[in-house]
């Protein structure tokens, strides 16, 4: 029987998402979709059980003789070749620090020799995922982007993440360049708004969704938009021109709100001759478990592996 099911994992900041995906058509079976909250601050064992639990959630609904393996979509610093876990100095997941995930994970499912468990980095995977069967599948070079606590992007040609070469920045992604009086990613994510929200009016908000929800009230809201969007086309500019990109695709949180900013943003591409044509991730969270389980298709495997270490 052939093995063409792949369980994609999208490891969020406090939570599991993973489903049973269909490797020949691409297709995410919904009635496996299974969630689960974490509390990122327990001991690493804890962390496992509940990531095991939701993937034996997906497994239990397809034929275990069917999947070959699971993919994670999983935030960094992490060894996406060997499995093992380096974040530290921010608040979530520190206690797997120097963790082996795949060892961990292979021993909590009992997974035989022949199951297979591998890694990409998360906005490589949103990436992928938009790549194979969303907005970007209809070119062969992209740029996606996620916006949202970070600012998370991956280049993509022919599918496949960009990490090095002339044409793309250090590591193949854009939130560590630096940018008026810090880096990319402190203006374009969420505590950019909410700090500059406070700095303007005194006053605290929970989020850029109760920002965008009194925007065409609060004159100071609405112009946070106009900022943020006008800046965005300014700094991205130059990195979409020089990888010649045919299309951004545009994800995270933050985008819910596009029709506060969309306008501006575009208009500030053009205005620095910028062409490339802007979609909206119809795919959202969907995109991350896609381009995870993309791992487990054999040519992808093959083609993306040098790339797994410089992400």
């Amino acid at each position: 029987m052939e093995r063409n099911i792949a369980i994609g994992t999208d490891i969020g900041g406090s939570h599991i998402t993973c489903a049973a995906i269909d490797l020949s058509s691409g297709k995410i079976l919904r009635d496996t979709l299974t969630e689960r909250e974490v509390n990122n601050q327990a001991h690493a064992h804890v962390i496992i059980n509940v990531w095991t639990e939701a993937l034996n959630g997906a497994l239990s609904k397809v034929p275990a003789e069917k999947v070959k393996g699971v993919g994670f979509a999983m935030p960094g610093p992490f060894d996406y070749v060997r499995g093992i876990c380096y974040i530290k100095g921010v608040a979530k997941y520190e206690n797997l620090y120097g963790f082996n995930i795949s060892d961990a994970i292979a021993s909590s499912l009992e997974a035989d020799e022949n199951f297979l468990i591998r890694f990409m980095n998360d906005a490589s995977s949103f990436a992928v995922g938009e790549a194979w069967a969303g907005s970007a599948s209809i070119v062969n070079r992209s740029l996606a982007i996620t916006l949202g606590t970070g600012f998370g992007s991956a280049f993509i040609s022919n599918k496949i993440p960009v990490v090095d070469g002339p044409d793309v920045p250090k590591l193949g992604c854009v939130y560590y360049i630096p940018y008026k009086d810090g880096i990319a990613d402190d203006y374009f994510s969420t505590r950019w708004f909410l700090g500059r929200y406070k700095a303007l009016t005194g006053k605290e908000m929970k989020g850029v969704r109760e920002l965008a929800d009194i925007a065409a009230a609060d004159k100071v809201a609405a112009g946070l938009f106009t900022e943020f969007g006008t800046e965005l086309g300014v700094f991205l500019a130059p990195f979409l021109k020089k990888f010649n990109a045919e299309m951004l695709v545009i994800g995270g949180n933050i985008s819910n709100a596009y029709n506060l900013f969309g306008d501006v943003f575009e208009e500030s591409l053009k205005k620095e001759q910028c062409m490339c044509r802007v979609a909206l991730s119809k795919l959202k969270e969907d995109a991350a478990l896609l381009g995870s389980a993309y791992l487990l298709d054999d040519n992808f495997w093959e083609s993306v592996q040098h790339a797994l270490p410089l992400m």
